[in-house]
C-alpha cells in the first residue's frame, strides 16, 4: 500500500523482451565467468547511439562508472568543478579519492552559470538534467563549457536525459575530452540489475578499462548482460514508457499549479516543486503518514522544495488528492 515516489525509479515493468530473455536463460552458464568485453550488450547499444564498440565502457550502474571516472581522470592538484546543488555523490567521491573540488552556485532559477566554468580547473562534472532540480541545460551551453575546458576531462552525467533532453553523445567525436554517462536504472526500468555505461573517445575508454581491470575484469554478471541486451533492442517499449512518464509529468505539474505550487521546468522523470504557503517538511511528513513517499532535502536553498518522482497516472492522481486534503 505504499506509493514510492522518492527514488526516481521507473513505475512500469521492464520490456517484455526482458521477461522472454530470462525465461530462455541457460542457468548452466552461471558456472562460468561472464564476458568481460560484454560484446552483445555493446552491439545493442551501438544500434541506439553513434558510437563504436571501443567507445563504450560498462559498469555496475552509473554510480560505479562515475566512480571509475573520478579515479581515472581527476588526479591533478587543481579542483574539479560541479554545481553547489547537484547529485550528492560527487563530493563523496572527491573526499574518498582525495580530489580537491569547488562548487559554483547555481543562479536564482537553479540554472548553471556557464561562465563559472571558464576558469582553470582539474575537471568538470555536469548532471543534465540536473538532480534534484530537474533543470535541463541546452546542448549548445554544454558544448560551450566543453570548449572552454579542452585541457581537462568534462563528464556529462545523463541519468535522466531520455525524458526530454538531447544527449551530448553526438559531441564525443568532436571533443576527445568528453565523457557521457548514462544508466539502465531510470528509463529502462532496470535499476535492479545495476548496469550503467560511459561513452567517450577510445583513448578515454582504454584508460577506464585499465583502471577497472586493476580491480575486477568481470564487473557485469552474465544475467545482467542478457537482460540489458534484450532491453536495448526493444525500442518501441522504451519509447512508450518514456512517453507515458512525460505525459504524467506534465499533468502533475499542471495540477500542482492549480494548488499554488511553483514547479521548476523538468526534463527528467521527477519534478522539483514548492508552495510559498506550505512547509515542504510538513507536507513531506503528511504524505509519508499516508504511505506516499517523496523526497525532502533539509539543505540550504532547497529546504522548501520537494522532489517527486513521476509514477503511473493512478499514483499521481492519489498524490494530488492527498495534497488537496492537506
Amino acid at each position: 500500500n505504499v506509493i514510492k515516489l522518492n527514488t526516481n525509479e521507473c513505475p512500469y515493468s521492464p520490456s517484455p523482451a526482458v521477461k522472454k530473455a530470462i525465461a530462455g536463460y541457460d542457468y548452466n552458464r552461471l558456472r562460468l565467468y561472464p564476458s568481460f568485453v560484454c560484446a552483445d550488450l555493446k552491439y545493442a547499444l551501438m544500434e541506439t547511439y553513434p558510437v563504436n564498440e571501443n567507445e563504450i565502457f560498462l559498469g555496475n550502474g552509473s554510480d560505479e562508472v562515475l566512480a571509475f571516472c573520478f579515479m581515472t581522470f581527476f588526479n591533478s592538484k587543481k579542483p574539479i568543478l560541479f554545481p553547489d546543488i547537484t547529485y550528492s555523490f560527487y563530493d563523496v567521491w572527491c573526499n574518498l579519492y582525495n580530489i580537491p573540488y569547488e562548487r559554483p552556485a547555481l543562479d536564482d532559477n537553479f540554472c548553471i552559470i556557464k561562465e563559472d566554468y571558464y576558469k582553470e580547473n582539474g575537471g568538470v562534472v555536469i548532471t543534465n538534467p540536473n538532480a534534484p532540480t530537474s533543470v535541463y541545460m541546452e546542448l549548445n551551453d554544454i558544448e560551450d563549457i566543453i570548449k572552454h575546458n579542452e585541457d581537462v576531462i568534462v563528464i556529462v552525467d545523463e541519468a535522466y536525459i531520455d525524458f526530454g533532453g538531447k544527449s551530448a553523445v553526438d559531441l564525443i567525436h568532436k571533443y576527445d575530452n568528453l565523457v557521457v554517462v548514462q544508466t539502465y536504472s531510470k528509463s529502462r526500468a532496470l535499476a535492479g540489475i545495476r548496469v550503467g555505461y560511459a561513452m567517450a573517445s577510445s583513448c578515454l575508454i582504454n584508460a577506464l578499462e585499465a583502471v577497472k581491470n586493476s580491480f575486477n575484469s568481470y564487473t557485469i554478471n552474465s544475467f545482467s548482460q542478457i537482460i540489458a541486451t534484450a532491453s536495448a533492442k526493444d525500442k518501441d517499449y522504451f519509447n512508450d514508457c518514456v512517453d507515458k512518464i512525460i505525459s504524467a509529468r506534465e499533468w502533475t505539474i499542471n495540477e500542482l499549479s492549480k494548488l499554488g505550487f511553483e514547479t521548476l521546468p523538468s526534463k527528467a522523470n521527477f519534478i522539483f516543486t514548492t508552495n510559498k504557503n506550505i512547509s515542504a517538511e510538513k507536507l513531506f511528513a503528511y504524505l509519508k503518514s499516508k504511505n506516499i513517499f517523496v523526497r525532502y532535502f533539509n539543505k540550504p536553498r532547497i529546504s522548501e522544495y520537494l522532489r517527486i518522482t513521476i509514477g503511473t497516472f493512478q499514483e499521481m492522481e492519489k498524490l494530488i488528492k492527498a495534497i488537496k486534503e492537506y
